[in-house]
């Protein structure tokens, strides 16, 4: 399975996986990038409806997402709430459940010296799994570079939207693939303003400077997949229409909904895509 990111369009992304755990689908393998890492980790724990929950809740709190938590801290997402607080306290990460589920679970981080995507296989949902997710979601600008091991990293969106090559690349080659645009949707280019303003990290300023014509090409690629019958694709039937920072719970479950009928929809072709 692989999970697109798009900021808080994510929620499409967990509707669909809430049907998918409902009905008992499983995989052997997923790969999540940005939203779809630090949303698409409660399949491998198997917390249906974990993280509509806590997006709900906890959208309008300063803590979570805010712009006094960028100012404060360097990041528009609170790192410390977000990645400690909420998933130890407040909305707590099944980490036992994530350990012994047999789903091999990837994320893919932006590597900020090199511009390239950087994937690490999670084991225990531990501190080091938690890095990775923040690092695949820090939006470039919005969010400090995270360092692991020595190395800084930013959203695995800059260098790898759709990591459906990555999991070919490992032995996966029938893939099904979450996407939060439409069908039809061109990604348009990168303000040059982007190039300054992360003038500190040249690499990741040319990732997005070059985004919309390597995202262009994924969609693509995915959809050659998808007539070939290598790929079964779920996206949502419209624009979601939703903000990065969606403040309105109504609006999150909205999107919710949307991934959730999406899902319901094409379950029984995805049986059979599955099944072959």
């Amino acid at each position: 399975m692989v999970l697109e990111g798009g900021a808080m369009r994510g929620m499409f992304t967990c509707g669909v996986i809430d049907v998918f755990m409902e009905n008992d689908i499983r995989f052997d393998a997923a790969c999540g990038i940005s939203a779809g890492a630090v949303f698409g980790c409660n399949y491998k724990s198997r917390q249906i409806g974990r993280p509509i929950r806590y997006n709900k809740r906890f959208c309008k709190d300063p803590r979570y997402c805010s712009l006094r938590s960028w100012i404060k801290t360097g990041d528009l997402y609170g790192a410390d709430f977000c990645y400690r607080e909420l998933p130890d306290e407040l909305d707590i990460f099944d980490r036992e459940t994530f350990k012994n589920d047999p789903m091999d679970f990837y994320i893919g981080a932006t590597d900020c010296e090199t511009g390239k995507c950087a994937y690490h296989k999670c084991t225990d949902g531990g501190v080091t799994d938690l890095k990775w997710m923040q690092a695949s979601a820090s939006m470039p600008v919005a969010s400090k570079p995270v360092e692991i091991e020595g190395k800084l990293y930013l959203d695995g969106g800059v260098s790898d939207s759709i990591p459906y090559k990555f999991m070919e690349s490992i032995g996966y080659d029938r893939n099904v693939i979450v996407l939060t645009q439409p069908k039809g949707y061109v990604k348009k280019k990168t303000s040059s303003l982007m190039k300054i303003a992360l003038r500190k990290y040249p690499a990741i300023a040319e990732g997005m400077m070059k985004r919309h014509e390597v995202y262009n090409r994924q969609v693509e690629e995915v959809e050659a997949r998808e007539i070939k019958g290598t790929a079964f694709v779920i996206r949502p039937p419209e624009p979601i229409g939703i903000g990065r920072t969606e403040k309105d719970p109504e609006e999150l479950e909205r999107a919710y909904q949307m991934g959730r009928k999406e899902a319901q929809q094409v379950l029984p072709h995805l049986a059979a895509f599955l099944e072959r």
